[in-house]
């Protein structure tokens, strides 16, 4: 009984500091519903709730959901619960961070000795969620709620299972990630078909008699894995005129293009993984050189791939498929690592040492946060007034237009200073036409969309030199009859509502 009770308290305060993380880390990285990719994914899961919105251009968003259940699984928990979606989507939020550090706490105790090394490493996750990985225009963690952050924590908890030698729940949840996002999933797979062989001594002899090359029948088996779990066919399809345009709109897609420092960011960590691998065999420590190894190998033939299928060697419509996007996880696992060996060797149990660790770190992401959205409040939090013009102009619009208006905007407003990257639709919730920004992003996934994307957005083009003329001909050719423009609008418009930047006008 004793026993039992004394699991039970070290359970409850490995839970509340890990709650304790989790806050400081949502504190730390903001929260902005609607912002990027979540302008997409907050507009799908409003209309699963309200099938009465967006009457238009609604493919620029329900098509690429079509291999996800996140919004469906969504719209459902806010159907059940009654909660409102802009409570629910925060919840997600909070519960993916907690699930994060739950599994990097797990993973540490395994290849970490002491406890210092463990919640050193946990803190170093929570601090670094909006690390930006390199080339790949993705974060450790969106500052939304994300299919794809989902999708990381079932991954890192599969991990930590691996590490368990729980292969079944491991499974199970590597197969609710895919149903989440397919992509990541497939990648997760890899890495823990990695992390599973990294644990086989024999592995381990073979690495160490033909040094770090990573070949032969395991990796192929992970790479068959791999291959069997990339999902979404429909990407192999297309190649218009408009497909191609989007896709020159994202560089980030094409590693030969990249920068040397990007370069860097992503072969330097696979560099310092095996360099750890060799470091940690020689000290005995056989947990932290198995981890080591099973990301370099994971790494090392991820690389492969991307280089294989990625234009100029390989196939341009593999090229939605984002292969680079493996360093998200090899940059988990560095920061998981670099933090473990700081609290190992520097931070012990000094107080001191952990305050300034934690000032440190913390201060300089929550800096680079208020620096790259610098009009909107850091946590915008349902029933907080907006600083930002533009969510100001969106509210708006949302409570005093009616459900079927079809509204016409500034094709590149996301690029807009003072915007911040929010979406239109998910914010709005009403229809709109094409923008050359995120519905770009969707058309390099959905080449189906690419005609329709091009001629909106060429019918858009100058729209900062728009009269009254120009509204009206996309009125008779798209049948849109609203228009966000900036303040002073132009002559002609029929004008609701403005602010000190942007007015909400009708097409008469």
């Amino acid at each position: 009984m004793t026993l039992q009770r004394s699991r039970n308290q070290q359970l409850w305060r490995r839970f509340l500091i890990i709650l304790c993380f989790t806050l400081l880390g949502f504190a730390v990285m903001g929260y902005h519903p609607g912002l990027e990719d979540d302008g997409i994914y907050l507009a799908a899961v409003k209309a699963d709730l309200n099938p009465a919105l967006y009457p238009h251009n609604s493919d620029f968003f329900r098509l690429q959901l079509q291999a996800t259940i996140f919004d469906s699984s969504m719209a459902g928990l806010v159907k059940a619960t009654r909660i409102p979606v802009a409570w629910a989507e925060l919840l997600g939020q909070l519960l993916c961070i907690f699930i994060i550090l739950w599994a990097s706490h797990s993973i540490a105790r395994r290849i970490f000795k002491t406890a210092p090394a463990q919640w050193s490493a946990v803190a170093m996750v929570s601090a670094m969620l909006t690390l930006p990985v390199a080339g790949t225009a993705l974060f450790l963690v969106d500052q939304h709620l994300h299919p794809r952050t989902v999708a990381t924590a079932l991954i890192l908890l599969a991990a930590a299972k691996i590490f368990e030698g729980k292969k079944r729940p491991a499974i199970f949840l590597l197969a609710l990630s895919a149903l989440m996002h397919p992509i990541m999933a497939a990648l997760g797979i890899s890495f823990c078909v990695f992390l599973a062989l990294a644990a086989i001594q024999r592995v381990n002899t073979w690495m160490e008699k033909r040094g770090s090359s990573v070949r032969g029948r395991e990796p192929a088996r992970a790479g068959a894995t791999f291959a069997a779990a990339a999902p979404l066919g429909w990407v192999f399809t297309g190649g218009s005129p408009g497909w191609q345009e989007a896709l020159k709109a994202h560089s980030y897609y094409f590693i030969y293009q990249w920068a040397w420092y990007e370069w860097l960011g992503a072969i330097a960590p696979l560099v310092l993984f095996w360099l750890l691998w060799r470091w940690a065999r020689r000290r005995g420590e056989k947990v932290l050189a198995q981890f080591a190894l099973a990301v370099f190998a994971y790494g090392v033939f991820q690389q492969a791939v991307a280089l294989a299928i990625l234009p100029p060697l390989g196939w341009m419509r593999l090229t939605p498929l984002q292969p680079m996007r493996y360093l998200h996880l090899v940059y988990f696992a560095m920061a998981l690592v670099g933090g473990g060996l700081l609290g190992e060797f520097l931070l012990k149990k000094n107080t001191w040492r952990w305050v300034v660790y934690l000032a440190v770190m913390n201060a300089g992401m929550l800096y680079c946060q208020e620096v790259q959205f610098p009009a909107s409040r850091h946590l915008e939090l349902a029933g907080l007034a907006p600083r930002n013009d533009w969510i100001e102009a969106f509210d708006w619009i949302r409570q005093n237009t009616p459900q079927d208006a079809y509204f016409a905007l500034d094709p590149h407003y996301l690029d807009e200073p003072g915007e911040d990257y929010h979406g239109f639709r998910a914010l709005a919730e009403r229809s709109s036409l094409a923008d050359a920004v995120k519905d770009a992003a969707v058309v390099t996934q959905i080449p189906s969309l690419g005609g329709v994307w091009l001629e909106q957005v060429k019918a858009q083009q100058g729209w900062s030199r728009f009269q009254i003329d120009d509204f009206e001909r996309l009125k008779q050719q798209f049948g849109v009859d609203w228009v966000l423009v900036s303040n002073a609008a132009p002559a002609g418009l029929d004008c609701r509502w403005h602010n000190r930047r942007l007015a909400v006008c009708r097409i008469p």
